[in-house]
Parts: structure tokens; C-alpha cells; sequence
């Protein structure tokens, strides 16, 4: 090559690159518009109900059964957030919660990343009838009466046994983590077998780190399951001071309210407050998760694979 041609060659411009994505059509702009009025409604459905109950715990009492609260507090006043927590029995009860929510949660996904990672595993001898046997669950179970012999007699009643371990594996969850390690690359582990690791020193140092983002997602359907849970505690404990929160909260809509100075203040005061109770009490009992789900969040849109071999 000559040298006026090596520097023709230098001076021509790079061709323009064709950008490759969707192309903004007017269907495509059509569709964004109403995807984007969709998830708007979406979120105002969702948020109205929060939105109300919270304006009906700091409204006086006469407003809400007038039926005139809707977004905006009326006659504020934040006197019965003061009655709920200078009650002794809701700090207990919520006490219970966080124990019995961190306790049950842990056991959970323990024995479910355990369990779905076995059944990940296509050359396991038996693992369709393993599967088969969690599958199974989903569809029959023991029933209710057979369930509460069975916890009575192992002893676990009154204790938080009885709420973790009945319910210790969420099949669906199972289900959804044995998916997702079926989909990770087997060299990995086959070059950290090669490297002289066992099968626990795989699943700790190289499956685990690189499934951060469904073990958060995983911790968060369980921790609000038994965040929510109710019926477990009500069915199994007998004394008020081992129950969670949820039951308080139950016992109050059922209208047989827990907290202990609430006939002294309404006599006092001339007012009956159960409506304004009732939505105080829900507003404590969801706050914690309403706090904790934004730090969980960021795993669910986190890349899962990065910094691994890309096969």
C-alpha cells in the first residue's frame, strides 16, 4: 500500500454506527403511553387504601364514622397513637413478631436453598420423586385437625416452633430457587470441584454469592408470609403474652380489643375510638415492611451474573 493511499485511507470518517434497539414507531409510542397510564392507575389502586387508613388513624373519631376522611386527616390528632403504644400488650405482642418473623425466616431459606439446590442437581438418583413429593404438598394436605395433633404431640405449642416449622418450605419458593440454580453455569462449579472444593464450599463460596438476588427476593416473601401470619399463632398459642402482633390486630377488628386502658380513656373522653384504633394499629403492624422493602428491592433489577464466566 502506497503511502497516499495509507493516508486516503486515514482520512475517510468512520461510518455512522446503526443503533440497534426498538425502533420508535407510532404503535410503540402508542404502547408506552398506555403501559405508562396502566401502572399509574395501578399505583393509585394500590396506594389509595394505605393513603386512607393512614388518614383515618390521625382523624378524630366523629369524622371517620361521619364518613368524611378520605386522603387528608380531619380534626387531627394523634392521641390514640399514644394510647396503642403506652399499652403493654402491643409492645409484647410486636416483640413476638420481629422474634418469630427472623427466626422462621432463617429456618426457611435455609432449607429451601438447601433443598432446591439437591434438586438442581439432574444426576441426583431419586430427584423426581423428590420433586414429586414437594409438588405433592401443593395440592393435599394433612388437613387441620391432623395438623394440630400432629404439632400438639411433638410438643411444639406454645413455643415459636410451631409457627416456623409447619411452614417452613413454601413449595412455590422451592420451586422458583431450583429454577434459578439450574440456570447457572456448571463450569463454575465443576472448575471449584476442580480446585478441591466440597459440595458445601460450593454452594457457600461460589452458588451463593451469585445468588444474592433471589435469596433477597426469597427472605422477602418469607419474612412478610410470617410478618402477616395470624392463624398459625391464634391456632397454637394460648397465652396473650406469646402471641404476635397480627393477633392483636385480629382480636381488635374482631372487636375484642387488647389494649388495657382503652375503657378508662373513652370513658374520659366521651368518645368511642375503635374505628381510629383499628386503623393505628395497622399502620404500626405494616410499617416495618413498608421500611425494610426498599433495601431489598435493589436485588430484584441487580445483574446476577456479573464478575462470573460467561460461558
Amino acid at each position: 500500500m502506497t503511502t497516499e493511499a495509507a493516508a486516503r485511507r486515514t482520512d475517510t470518517p468512520p461510518r455512522p454506527r446503526r443503533r440497534r434497539g426498538i425502533q420508535q414507531t407510532r404503535g410503540y409510542r402508542a404502547f408506552q403511553v398506555a403501559n405508562g397510564i396502566v401502572l399509574t392507575l395501578v399505583v393509585v389502586v394500590t396506594l389509595y387504601p394505605f393513603v386512607n387508613i393512614v388518614a383515618r388513624s390521625m382523624s378524630n373519631e366523629a369524622y371517620i364514622i361521619a364518613g368524611q376522611v378520605n386522603l387528608v386527616p380531619r380534626g387531627f390528632t394523634l392521641d390514640t397513637y399514644q394510647l396503642v403504644m403506652s399499652d403493654s400488650l402491643f409492645w409484647t405482642n410486636y416483640r413476638n413478631t420481629v422474634f418469630y418473623t427472623v427466626t422462621a425466616t432463617l429456618i426457611s431459606i435455609t432449607l429451601t436453598t438447601c433443598y432446591a439446590y439437591v434438586l438442581s442437581k439432574k444426576h441426583l438418583k431419586g430427584r423426581g420423586a423428590l420433586v414429586g413429593i414437594a409438588v405433592f404438598t401443593m395440592f393435599f394436605t394433612g388437613g387441620l385437625i391432623p395438623n394440630y395433633v400432629l404439632v400438639t404431640s411433638l410438643g411444639l405449642k406454645n413455643s415459636v416452633w410451631a409457627i416456623a416449622l409447619p411452614n417452613a418450605i413454601s413449595v412455590f419458593n422451592l420451586l422458583v430457587m431450583k429454577a434459578f440454580f439450574e440456570s447457572l453455569p456448571t463450569d463454575l462449579e465443576e472448575a471449584a470441584a476442580v480446585d478441591g472444593l466440597n459440595t458445601y464450599g460450593i454452594l457457600l463460596r461460589i452458588v451463593l454469592p451469585l445468588s444474592k438476588a433471589i435469596v433477597a427476593t426469597m427472605v422477602l416473601f418469607y419474612a412478610v408470609a410470617f410478618w402477616n401470619s395470624w392463624f398459625a399463632a391464634f391456632l397454637y398459642l394460648d397465652q396473650q403474652e406469646l402471641w404476635p402482633v397480627t393477633v392483636y390486630l385480629r382480636n381488635l377488628i374482631a372487636g375484642a380489643t387488647g389494649a388495657e386502658n382503652v375503657g378508662s380513656i373513652t370513658e374520659a373522653n366521651e368518645v368511642q375510638a375503635e374505628a381510629t384504633l383499628k386503623a393505628v394499629t395497622i399502620v404500626l403492624t405494616t410499617l416495618p415492611i413498608l421500611l425494610v422493602y426498599p433495601f431489598v428491592q435493589r436485588y430484584f433489577v441487580r445483574g446476577i451474573m456479573l464478575g462470573a464466566v460467561k460461558g
